[in-house]
């Protein structure tokens, strides 16, 4: 039987190896400004994304190479560039928004698929039908779309892939076409560098253009200005009627500008929910308690199995500020023998272990103890001895001096603990 795809984002090499460590399918990431997140592209170049590439396919998953901006004539030529040095590396695909860079890449690299971004906005089989007679192997549905009208394009072409979003943020306007961010600082969405404007509080006025008198619109107590702050996407409850539909091949997780630990919990609780499923023991309680451990501004289930005008509860209006049950002390290195601080730790801090995979075992000495409680891991610390040999007391968050572990724990773990509630 073949399982329903899960695709992570790559920000850059090391979100990108935590993905394919916790479980992704295929990661998705980019380089330059010809992606869609010039932010987190900036954090890989060639040489990192070739070594991505590789580091994916020697564990036989899948990398998707996002050139999902809008070029301007000016940029075309460059693209072509583009295009080229990116099909070298042999990425398993392409990520394009538009019918001008479908062609160009089916020209250059015809040997590469080609998926068609969000950002196109399909929301109906007829258009679904241009792209893929254009040489489109998937399509990333319009966030906007009902699995209902996904189920009906793989009904008219079956031979289509169909990929939709499951997790992360969400754009205040429709799949992300919108200009606020450029009438305000000149940062083109559409072209890979948002502001994120929606995120921001306003003050409303009322103007009377016959008397020139303005009014400040008071805001009702508890409601805030906060007037186009979307909550964030979360399907993980949904996993399994999505995969019941029978028509959607991939689900995808957005954040490639979001934190490693945020990539590694998102994909290990979806890849969870997957599993779960196809081994009759779906439980969304689980994998809403692990979400709620990131960041994040508030969840919903969007528009997949409700219609936009049906809902009133998508938005966060009273803060833009993110929440989540758990704080994240330290990021286990990549040789397992050593961790560096994310918050702060002191001597005798219990903290608990989230790991890529269950494969641990028990011990104690002199720097500390890990053990199990509950089904889970934790490590208790006794001695805090820096990577040249230097014991501190406790070690604060921005310490870059590498912490050794009592004993070696698998790379790219976690170490958290639960925040707790103000009385």
């Amino acid at each position: 039987m073949k399982k329903i795809e899960l695709l992570s984002p790559a920000g850059n090499l090391e979100k990108l190896k935590i993905a394919i460590d916790y479980g992704a399918d295929a990661v998705y990431g980019g380089v330059s400004h010809f992606s869609l997140r010039i932010r987190s592209s900036k954090e890989f170049d060639y040489d990192s994304f070739k070594e991505g590439i590789e580091y994916t396919h020697k564990r036989g998953k899948k990398v998707y190479c996002t050139i999902n901006g809008f070029p301007f004539n000016s940029q075309i030529k460059l693209y072509e560039k583009h295009i080229k040095k990116m099909a070298a590396l042999k990425p398993d695909a392409f990520i394009v928004s538009t019918p001008g860079v479908i062609k160009l890449c089916k020209d250059i690299a015809p040997e590469i698929d080609i998926h068609l971004s969000t950002q196109a906005n399909v929301m109906n089989y007829l258009d679904a039908k241009v792209y893929y007679e254009l040489g489109v192997k998937r399509i990333i549905v319009a966030r906007e779309i009902s699995l209902k009208d996904a189920k009906e394009i793989k009904k008219k072409i079956p031979e289509l892939e169909l990929e939709v979003f499951v997790h992360g943020s969400m754009c205040f306007a429709y799949s992300g076409r919108c200009l606020i961010s450029t009438l305000q600082s000149g940062r083109v969405p559409n072209r890979g560098s948002c502001a994120n404007d929606c995120r921001f509080p306003y003050v409303l006025y009322a103007k009377n253009p016959e008397t020139n008198t303005l009014f400040k619109i008071e805001e009702v107590e508890g409601e805030g200005t906060y007037i186009m702050n979307a909550k964030d996407l979360n399907l993980a409850s949904y996993v399994d009627k999505i995969i019941e539909s029978k028509a959607i091949d991939s689900i995808k997780i957005e954040g490639r500008t979001k934190s490693p630990y945020y990539t590694a919990i998102t994909t290990k609780v979806y890849r969870m929910a997957i599993d779960d499923y196809y081994a009759n023991r779906f439980n969304p309680k689980i994998y809403q308690e692990e979400l709620n451990t990131t960041k994040h501004r508030g969840f919903s289930d969007a528009y997949l199995f409700q219609r936009p005008y049906e809902k009133n509860s998508t938005q966060k209006l009273d803060s833009s500020i993110s929440q989540g049950t758990h704080q994240v002390a330290a990021q286990i290195c990549e040789d397992g023998d050593y961790f560096l601080t994310k918050d702060k730790i002191c001597q005798q801090d219990e903290l608990e272990i989230v790991l890529p995979n269950e494969d641990l075992k028990p011990c104690e000495n002199e720097l500390g103890k890990i053990y199990k409680k509950d089904d889970k891991w934790f490590i208790k610390i006794y001695k805090i001895v820096t990577e040249s040999n230097k014991e501190l007391e406790c070690i604060h968050s921005g310490n870059q001096n590498r912490v050794k572990l009592p004993c070696k724990l698998p790379k790219f773990s976690f170490l958290r603990r639960k925040i707790k509630k103000e009385s």
